[in-house]
């Protein structure tokens, strides 16, 4: 698997889209009661999520890194895995969305969506090619049971 751009480079380049985007569309400002807490709440989920999820990858001692397939040895499968095969790229739209919230642009919500779009076909779907060639049926039963995002 080749990765062109690495996810930590999509996620700041879409949170300079989002910025740009805010900055120089005239329309769709939003503001609401409670839009700080919902902020803050997403930002503390996806440390949260991030934390946990690099704790348990870890602890199996396989790598966080999406391009070095031959240095993953463990399929993780538990904790916040079980609910989510992709935490960490969870936790970063956490933070695109809270981003897109503290900018206050509705047509951030939109970015947050191609991003979710190109993680899923340049990201995910080669890594859930590569997982599946190692792995096997236990990495089929495993899609089987947990949702891609959540």
């Amino acid at each position: 698997m080749t990765l062109k751009i690495p996810p930590a480079l999509v996620f700041l380049l879409f949170v300079a889209f989002m910025y740009v985007l805010d900055r120089f569309l005239p329309v769709g400002e939003f503001d609401f009661f409670g839009r700080e807490g919902l902020i803050l709440g997403l930002g503390i989920g996806a440390v949260c999520i991030t934390m946990v999820a690099l704790i348990q990858f870890l602890r199996a001692r396989t790598t966080v890194d999406p391009s070095l397939r031959t240095k993953t040895t463990t399929l993780v499968t538990g904790g916040v895995y079980r609910f989510s095969r992709n935490p960490m790229y969870l936790a970063l739209l956490l933070l695109l969305l809270a981003w897109g919230l503290w900018l206050g642009n509705a047509f951030n919500t939109l970015l947050a969506a191609l991003f979710v779009a190109y993680m899923n076909r340049f990201q995910i779907a080669p890594e859930e090619e590569a997982l599946e060639r190692l792995f096997g049926k236990e990495y089929q039963q495993y899609c089987l049971q947990s949702r891609r995002w959540f």
